[in-house]
């Protein structure tokens, strides 16, 4: 029997990885890509929009997201899906969530200085920055 040693994760500064064959393991947080199959949960302490790529749309086609408001606030907004469409923004209060769907563009901005959680399935996920339209 092989035993992993239990230490402390800090998981401001690492994420961790859930594996299909069940294994979680720290690692690098990564905004896009990651371990085939491996679903992430990323925390951040975010002080600026900046801090959270406002000025990009982001998508992930493998999988929802869950965006979760840990404290703080921060509104989720989500781009139009077709043409005469509208936007959608849904505010996140401390201890709130939203499923972002999978596929679906949308991108943060904070009310205040948060923490925030994110749960996904990095695999494919695409970045675009936001045009002057957007």
């Amino acid at each position: 029997m092989t035993t992993t040693p239990v230490l402390p994760v800090d998981l401001f500064a690492a994420a961790l990885h859930i594996h299909p064959d069940g294994a979680v393991r720290a690692t690098e947080r990564r905004m896009t890509g990651g371990d085939a199959g491996a679903w992430q949960i990323a925390t951040f302490h975010v002080e600026t929009d900046a801090d959270v790529h406002a000025d990009h749309w982001e998508m992930h086609p493998a999988a929802e997201e869950a965006v979760c408001c840990l404290t703080g606030g921060v509104r989720v907004h989500f781009r139009p899906t077709g043409p005469g469409a509208a936007g959608e923004t849904v505010r996140l209060a401390a201890g709130t969530a939203v499923v972002v769907p999978r596929g679906r563009w949308h991108r943060l901005e904070l009310d205040a200085p948060s923490d925030l959680m994110s749960i996904t399935l990095r695999t494919g996920t695409r970045l675009e920055r936001r045009s002057d339209a957007d």
